[in-house]
């Protein structure tokens, strides 16, 4: 998941998810991520599938996962979700706007309400954090770091690769 997440998005990783069931229900899917968040909606089409599929999906942060992309890395399968060192994760609640006659901005008031009370419901469930911490860190811009990430519990680990460089003599060309 590269970029904003849209219904075009959601649409391809939901049948990249319901394909890889249908190939081998018994192996992980690995969900990269790496998206400043987007459409509720979009991102709840895909929760949803991660939760309807058989294998367990596995989340990765790469560079960013911000709000609907730090609420899918959360909800990858508890004790897979990764991120790594470098990234930065973001919460917060919904963001919207309405315009039209009085009744209209209600109905949309009312709507944005029921999706921060479900995405805070489920954080607090992924995370292991109560409501009101889940309600009162996502009111602004919270941002984490992978360490962070982990004490906070949205994620599991963080992914280091190995020592890159071996110690070796130097050998002096003649």
């Amino acid at each position: 998941m590269g970029g904003p997440v849209d219904d075009d998005m959601a649409n391809l990783i939901v049948a990249q998810l319901l394909y890889l069931d249908s190939v081998d229900q018994t192996r992980d899917i690995t969900m990269y991520v790496n998206s400043p968040g987007g459409s509720v909606t979009a991102g709840m089409a895909v929760f949803d599938t991660m939760r309807h599929i058989r294998p367990d999906v596995s989340t990765v942060c790469i560079g960013m996962a911000a709000s609907m992309g730090a609420f899918l890395l959360a909800s990858g399968q508890q004790g897979k979700r990764y991120s790594l060192p470098n990234s930065r994760i973001m919460i917060h609640q919904p963001l919207g706007g309405a315009q039209g006659q009085a009744t209209d901005i209600e109905i949309q008031a009312n709507e944005i309400l029921h999706h921060k009370l479900t995405l805070n419901g489920y954080l607090a469930q992924f995370c292991g954090q109560s409501m009101e911490t889940i309600t009162k860190d996502t009111d602004r811009d919270f941002f984490m770091s992978p360490q962070e990430a982990i004490e906070y519990g949205l994620i599991d680990a963080i992914i280091a690769k190995p020592q890159l460089y071996e110690s070796r003599p130097v050998v002096a060309a003649a």
